[in-house]
């Protein structure tokens, strides 16, 4: 069963109000002491670049944000353990030329970040109109699994099935994965969209993500991280906490918040308001994650 929580709950139960706060709420208190995380270190979570978006009423910087964004992770105090993008690395097109024209263009820029290993994911706009194939050919698989100071990352395809699914052979991969873990293994959980349904109407859910869900629930320290809704936002399902980032190319409104789903129009004001990055930070002898949240400016 879905737990509602949006930001200012969150806050509230995290009881500090700011932007640094707790993440793998489930079980809390007995999975910080069942920790296994070897030794601290966090990593950096990018995501909804949308390279090749071109609407200057919308982000007219939209050839400078993505390299905002990698100035400021540069210029993190340390560098991170990793880097990871959660999707939409270019804006959609029906051209395969044009799509592998933007892929390339994103490589190139993400090749300056300092960090290093940096794992890329695909979005509906990098892979639901030739199944991942063009992201293949520049990233790898679009599904994978890495180990890092005793967390198993898991990242999952829920966006080259252009029905929104993850699919029957995708899950059976996941099972068996999960097959060969402890089950208080710390497990985080790498989408594009929402496993659950936060709002099907805009697309916000995965169809077959209550699987997926189904599947890691036995585990006591499971934590997924998505992009997808260009927003933070936080959600448990039962003990598993879900968080979404912030987008580098245009907001988008509070799920149902408005009849129509629209990028939020450029705030002369207040530019690049809504749009940033996340920090996870894992510490040794814990199974939580603290998450500072960057904007860019």
């Amino acid at each position: 069963m879905n737990s509602k929580l949006d930001r200012r709950q969150f806050l509230k139960l995290a009881g500090i109000g700011g932007v640094v706060f707790a993440s793998g709420m489930g079980g809390f208190a007995e999975a910080a002491k069942t920790g296994t995380v070897g030794k601290d270190f966090f990593f950096v979570q990018l995501s909804d670049t949308h390279w090749g978006f071109k609407d200057e009423k919308v982000n007219p910087d939209w050839q400078g944000t993505l390299k905002k964004a990698v100035a400021a992770v540069n210029d993190l105090e340390s560098p991170p353990a990793f880097i990871v993008f959660t999707g939409d690395l270019s804006h959609t097109t029906d051209d395969p030329k044009e799509r592998r024209n933007r892929l390339s263009g994103f490589r190139d820029i993400a090749a300056g970040l300092k960090a290093g290993n940096i794992r890329y994911m695909p979005g509906e706009h990098d892979a639901s109109l030739d199944n991942g194939e063009a992201f293949k050919e520049f990233f790898g698989p679009t599904r994978y699994t890495f180990d890092h100071e005793g967390v198993h990352f898991i990242a999952l395809d829920n966006v080259s099935d252009p029905t929104s699914s993850i699919g029957d052979a995708q899950l059976a991969w996941l099972a068996d994965d999960l097959r060969k873990l402890d089950p208080e293994t710390m497990i985080t959980v790498l989408t594009h969209r929402p496993l659950f349904d936060l709002y099907p109407q805009w697309d916000w859910a995965t169809r077959d993500g209550a699987k997926a869900i189904e599947l890691l629930t036995p585990f006591r320290n499971v934590t997924v991280f998505y992009g997808h809704i260009h927003q933070e936002h936080h959600r448990m399902t039962g003990n598993i906490p879900h968080h979404a980032a912030r987008g580098l190319m245009y907001p988008l409104p509070e799920p149902g918040s408005v009849p129509k789903k629209a990028p939020i129009p450029w705030d002369p004001a207040h530019p690049y308001k809504g749009l940033g990055f996340r920090e996870p930070k894992a510490i040794a002898g814990k199974s939580i994650y603290s998450l500072q949240e960057y904007p860019i400016r």
